[in-house]
């Protein structure tokens, strides 16, 4: 049995150390849950491990150095540089979601209804981060359908694409969006995002079996983030199911240029701290007199930065 001295949280690997590369492996992070992690080695070998210390810096998609201890565990001493990294916050608390995605899916479905400001609140994110963003909708196969897409018409000026998909029946519109892309895939509960991944990943169900297997039996199979390889150049990463979407981690100015169809405007209302409302020379609002965004995406973002600027009053 290998002994470690203890640790308050990883940090990053900024040079290469020969003690190191001498005592750990490389491995990317398949499946996380509080401390607990599944990672995978390139020959495909699982490994069930723990962190140091009672914090979590890790998410799935990370490549990380681990110490084996001679058989189905290990220790992640470290991570290795990201390339991106999806979370969200409040207050002081942070929940990472994903890392090296480059891709952003964002579940809804014609039915339940679904958030309009959950998918903005992503979509900062996501824009953030330098990741495209693509919107879901589910269940395109319902009468009801027609009322959703219509919804989600304001994101036409935006860039961001909207797929229609039957999870059950033809998701054939989203595979070209999937193509050489780490996807991670977010949503409320009930859009219908399981049936997606089952869809997509016809094994999902057995891969998320062994990995509940290396998680404590099961007991993490709900709340645990899954990474599922689609190809060699396409990998998805599912995450639980959402009821909000904590912006505590960027500034306003960051969760405005979530909104990329404002992107001419950034910087340019005569206030610094314009709120956008009746501020004279608001470039936000000459955007929307120029047909730049809709009034529901504007109204959107004003929500958004008004309930940002109250949270953050009070915290």
């Amino acid at each position: 049995m290998i002994s470690y001295a203890p640790r308050a949280c990883l940090v990053p690997v900024s040079e290469r150390s020969d003690v190191l590369e001498a005592h750990t492996q490389t491995a990317e992070v398949i499946a996380a849950h509080g401390r607990h992690y599944v990672v995978e080695t390139a020959t495909g070998v699982r490994l069930a491990c723990v962190t140091r210390g009672k914090r979590s810096d890790l998410a799935c998609g990370d490549r990380v150095r681990y110490a084996a201890d001679g058989s189905e565990a290990g220790v992640i001493e470290h991570y290795l540089p990201r390339k991106t990294l999806f979370s969200r916050s409040v207050e002081h608390r942070t929940k990472l979601l994903a890392a090296n995605a480059t891709q952003l899916l964002v579940t809804v479905a014609a039915e339940p209804s679904f958030s309009d400001e959950l998918i903005a609140r992503a979509c900062a994110v996501a824009m953030h981060e330098g990741m495209k963003a693509v919107v879901v909708l589910n269940k395109i196969d319902l009468p009801i359908a027609t009322e959703a897409l219509e919804r989600l018409r304001c994101l036409e000026h935006s860039g961001i694409p909207v797929v229609g998909i039957s999870a059950l029946h033809d998701v054939s519109a989203l595979l070209p969006h999937l193509h050489a892309e780490r996807s991670v895939l977010v949503g409320q509960s009930g859009m219908g995002k399981s049936t997606l991944v089952n869809c997509l990943v016809p094994d999902a169900k057995t891969q998320t079996a062994g990995i509940s297997h290396f998680l404590d039996s099961g007991r993490h199979t709900t709340t645990a983030s899954h990474l599922y390889r689609l190809d060699d150049e396409s990998s998805l990463i599912d995450t639980p199911g959402l009821k909000e979407f904590g912006l505590a981690h960027l500034s306003l100015a960051e969760i405005a240029r979530g909104f990329p169809e404002l992107a001419e405007w950034h910087g340019r209302c005569r206030f610094a701290d314009c709120a956008h409302r009746s501020e004279p020379d608001c470039a936000y609002r000459e955007a929307l007199a120029a047909g730049a965004i809709h009034p529901r995406r504007f109204e959107l973002l004003l929500r958004i930065l008004e309930s940002e600027r109250a949270r953050r009053r009070t915290h």
